[in-house]
């Protein structure tokens, strides 16, 4: 997993050694922490550039960056049983949010399968692609 900033690689692989109810309880942890995206960020109705096309939770993406060069990420989730996207995005900002852009733009789609297991169903993969792709596309407006 060398292709993964440190953080998300750590909390990938520790989800990883979970069995698969502690795994869903993480995960659920996960997203109850889950806070929209501020106002001074993105304020209802959310552009449909921002949005993560595929994720049926209509989940969009912001980035900023820090005066360091360091990107940070700012996501609204409009479905409040959007679990699995909530449980991401918060992950995403805990690992990624202070990384520079350019450790981001390539983080493979197979990260989701490492966080959420090999059971995630079809359309909840795609969604939470979207949503990476919507990441890896806002950092690559800073390389």
């Amino acid at each position: 997993m060398n292709e993964y900033p440190q953080k998300l690689k750590d909390i990938a692989e520790t989800l990883l050694s979970l069995p698969e109810q502690d795994r869903i309880e993480m995960l659920i942890d996960f997203a109850s922490k889950y806070k929209v995206v501020p106002e001074e960020i993105a304020a209802p109705p959310y552009p449909e550039d921002h949005k993560a096309l595929m994720c049926e939770s209509n989940a969009y993406v912001w980035s900023t960056l820090d005066p360091s060069n360091k990107i940070n990420f700012h996501f609204a989730v409009e479905n409040p049983q959007g679990l699995s996207a909530r449980a991401f995005v918060v992950i995403l900002q805990l690992t990624l949010n202070g990384e520079p852009p350019a450790l981001i733009r390539n983080i493979p789609d197979d990260i989701i399968t490492k966080i959420f297991s090999e059971s995630l169903s079809m359309r909840k993969n795609m969604g939470l692609t979207s949503i990476l792709q919507k990441v890896r596309e806002e950092a690559k407006k800073y390389i």
